[in-house]
């Protein structure tokens, strides 16, 4: 008798051991391939040849779409890499916090395809802005999501940006001449501060206290900005 139960409980024991054998295997198969799949996918951009400002082609288009899916201001998909693409590889990168040289090699393919992606620091029905200082890009955004992400200088150490939570004040639709120079389409938000396009955005900090945009990337987000709109600048 007591030998029938030592079977017994040794065979109950053994399908236990079984059954959660099995089960341990299970879990890592079944995600295998969905691992397997994002590999692939950062293995194929990774493996993308490197285009930089002035080239043309099927790569640049994809890199374009792909820009744009992500939210970053490339103007049109055109398959040209010219000054808006350029402006936009530098956006990406400084959110990525990789090198910000303009050119979309293995680094950059490789966070294309596994990219941080910002979230709002600040949450609005309306559309609003928002500056991040330390990133060096504007931020546009409705209902707490980003909506476009845009290349930008902002105030060198110098002169820097002001902080804080404001609104557009004043626009003007055309050029404004100042003591400090040519401003495009400013929209001022703080005392002189003003977001307005420019013919000079380096990839740092250089403005005398206003944020820069190029010119055609302030004519694209000029719909999208309007008196009482607010703006957030912080590091």
């Amino acid at each position: 008798m007591a030998s029938r139960k030592g079977l017994s409980i040794t065979f109950m024991v053994a399908a236990l051991m079984a059954l959660t054998t099995a089960g341990a295997l299970a879990t890592p198969a079944a995600a295998a391939p969905a691992a397997s799949a994002r590999e692939a996918a950062q293995v194929s951009l990774a493996a993308r040849p490197t285009v930089r400002y002035g080239d043309k082609g099927a790569t640049v288009t994809y890199l374009q779409q792909r820009l744009t899916a992500l939210h970053y201001d490339v103007g049109t998909v055109d398959g040209d890499f010219g000054s808006n693409t350029l402006h936009g590889v530098y956006a990406f990168q400084k959110v990525q916090k990789i090198s910000i040289d303009g050119v979309v090699g293995p680094v950059t393919w490789a966070k294309l395809a596994s990219p941080y992606r910002p979230t709002a620091k600040y949450r609005h029905s309306a559309a609003a802005v928002e500056v991040n200082l330390t990133r060096r890009v504007v931020y546009l955004t409705r209902n707490g999501a980003v909506t476009r992400i845009l290349d930008s200088s902002p105030g060198k150490a110098a002169t820097p940006t002001p902080t804080g939570n404001f609104s557009i004040y004043r626009r003007i639709n055309g050029w404004r001449e100042s003591s400090l120079g040519l401003l495009w389409r400013p929209n001022y938000f703080s005392k002189g501060y003003a977001l307005h396009g420019s013919t000079s955005v380096p990839t740092y900090a250089a403005s005398h206290g206003c944020v820069r945009l190029t010119v055609p990337a302030m004519n694209r987000a000029w719909s999208q900005l309007f008196i009482g709109e607010h703006v957030h600048v912080y590091r």
